[in-house]
């Protein structure tokens, strides 16, 4: 099979982009690995294969697939980036789009050359993160070898950890990273994020993601940081989150609100893979 496809990145977190409007494309754990690895395929963080939408109030449906092979809910620069590529190739030509995910429905808003996203409510309910946990709080606290680590913990559609550091530069990310989402505490594994906060309304974030590793830049990632913070930190309302990748704008006013993101999605090249 030879597959077309488009390599884009949402600052530096990159994506292999699959439309899957017009013919049948379906994609097993293998294929995916063999696609995502970065010295026997093309290399990404992320397969997305765009699909009709099978919900009525969608435009499109996304498959967001990890380079390990697993199949994600939610992925924030993922969805930027193919709201940037359905609109560069005059697929959809509306300034507002709706995605189908496996988390639901996502609105998508054009402006300029960004793109804004409601990524939706935050759930903090343990058994729907899910996390093992009795009651919900704040932080948790789990041992990692013989150290206490507290953590902020919420959805997205998907499951974060969110822990505060002093310094994203010096923290364990590749070491603790790891070992939380092996945890029995998280049933579904997690993405675990390592936030430093600058000021109230500038942070730094390193995250490792479930199924990926740690990535330039994680959009759900960012939007769980900035919540944790405004609930934890006393972070504002509207907040800058620098990635290794680059800059986010995220904003959340809290209660029972969605949260939005800012970013680019760019494209990087197209070609073709033979299956």
């Amino acid at each position: 099979m030879l597959l077309n496809f488009t390599k884009m990145h949402g600052l530096g977190n990159d994506f292999v982009v699959i439309n899957a409007l017009a013919q049948a494309v379906d994609l097993g754990s293998e294929q995916v690995r063999r696609i995502a690895h970065r010295r026997f395929g093309i290399g990404c963080d992320q397969v997305l294969l765009i699909r009709p939408a099978r919900n009525g109030a969608a435009d499109f449906l996304c498959s967001i697939y990890n380079s390990d092979g697993s199949e994600a809910e939610q992925c924030g620069n993922g969805m930027r980036c193919v709201a940037a590529y359905l609109r560069d190739n005059g697929i959809i030509s509306k300034d507002e789009l709706v995605a189908e995910t496996g988390a639901g429905l996502v609105k998508l808003c054009f402006e300029g050359d960004l793109v804004r996203v409601n990524m939706g409510r935050p759930d903090f309910e343990p058994r729907r993160i899910p996390l093992a946990a009795t009651g919900q709080r704040q932080l948790y606290t789990v041992e990692v070898d013989g150290t206490d680590i507290e953590f902020a913990a919420l959805s997205l559609g998907n499951p974060h950890a969110v822990i505060a550091v002093d310094d994203v530069d010096c923290a364990p990310v590749t070491v603790i990273g790891p070992q939380l989402q092996h945890f029995d505490l998280f049933p579904n594994s997690v993405n675990v994020g390592f936030m430093q906060v600058l000021d109230s309304s500038h942070i730094r974030l390193r995250v490792y993601e479930r199924g990926a590793g740690e990535t330039l830049a994680c959009g759900t990632g960012a939007c769980a940081a900035v919540i944790a913070g405004i609930k934890v930190y006393n972070l504002d309302s509207n907040v800058e989150v620098s990635l290794p990748g680059g800059s986010l704008k995220v904003s959340w006013d809290g209660n029972d609100e969605p949260v939005w993101m800012t970013g680019p999605g760019t494209t990087v090249y197209e070609g073709s893979i033979e299956l």
